[in-house]
């Protein structure tokens, strides 16, 4: 059951902190857990028979404010499925050789190959964000990234990948709260950064960024969800949800094995 529809350039979109919340609806509580532990045995189960498949490659985009769970959801929603059909990819900021080359040039190297499936932490929707809201470049070449990013993901799905895109909205007391606890624990003191401060001052013009790029590029090839993320567990769940119906979509199989092998007596 999906509780939330992919956004088109009509859809309202605040981004307020009242929208970070659990959505109506949402399981809770122990019934909440069940769902979750099904759910991983489902994706587990779909990713085997995707990974046998081999026809198509799904890539999963996950994009969010600093401290909005994208590391979480992975570690989550995809920790029992088999390592060797799956790929993470982070991105940081460009390197000197990735900055004498157009933005997406690094972005396609990652792209998973079929039968896998790739995960991205951060990607190149950062090119019409941090661009945009700290004026690395003018408005006109960040302007043209939508278009050239909607072709990108247009030449993709015509390849046989299937592209989901996830937003991870979190609230601003919440990010407050999370941004507390890293500097709090020594487990995660290594994970604070200074310049999530400087973004976190800069919290209206990137969610006006975000509201752009969001109406801009969800596409019927590659859709993109607002994912409220102030709950965790509901986060995933509902991530999960999506992942799981998208999978079931795809009229799945195992190969048919060749009869000439088939027939091979083992002694």
């Amino acid at each position: 059951m999906t509780l939330f529809k992919p956004v088109t350039p009509r859809t309202t979109l605040a981004l307020g902190d009242r929208d970070a919340r659990r959505p109506k609806g949402a399981p809770t509580g122990g019934a909440l857990d069940d769902e979750l532990r099904e759910q991983a045995a489902r994706i587990s189960k779909l990713q085997r028979v995707f990974y046998a498949d081999g026809r198509r490659a799904l890539l999963i985009v996950l994009q969010g404010r600093d401290a909005a769970g994208k590391d979480g959801t992975i570690r989550h929603v995809f920790g029992t499925v088999n390592p060797q059909g799956c790929e993470v990819t982070s991105f940081k900021a460009p390197s000197d050789a990735e900055q004498h080359r157009d933005y997406l040039w690094r972005v396609h190297r990652r792209v998973p190959a079929r039968g896998m499936i790739g995960i991205f932490n951060r990607s190149h929707y950062e090119d019409v964000l941090v661009p945009r809201v700290r004026g690395l470049v003018p408005k006109k070449v960040w302007m043209e990234r939508y278009r050239q990013i909607n072709d990108f993901e247009r030449m993709l799905a015509e390849n046989d990948v299937v592209i989901l895109k996830f937003f991870l909205h979190v609230s601003r007391p919440e990010q407050k709260r999370r941004l507390e606890d890293r500097l709090a624990d020594p487990t995660k003191n290594w994970k604070f950064n200074a310049d999530d401060l400087e973004d976190r001052a800069r919290w209206g013009a990137f969610t006006a960024a975000y509201r752009d790029a969001l109406r801009r590029c969800s596409t019927p090839w590659a859709p993109w969800y607002v994912v409220p993320a102030d709950d965790k567990k509901e986060r995933n769940w509902l991530i999960g949800n999506a992942i799981v119906e998208t999978l079931e979509g795809l009229t799945l199989r195992y190969p048919r094995g060749d009869p000439a092998i088939l027939s091979l007596k083992i002694r």
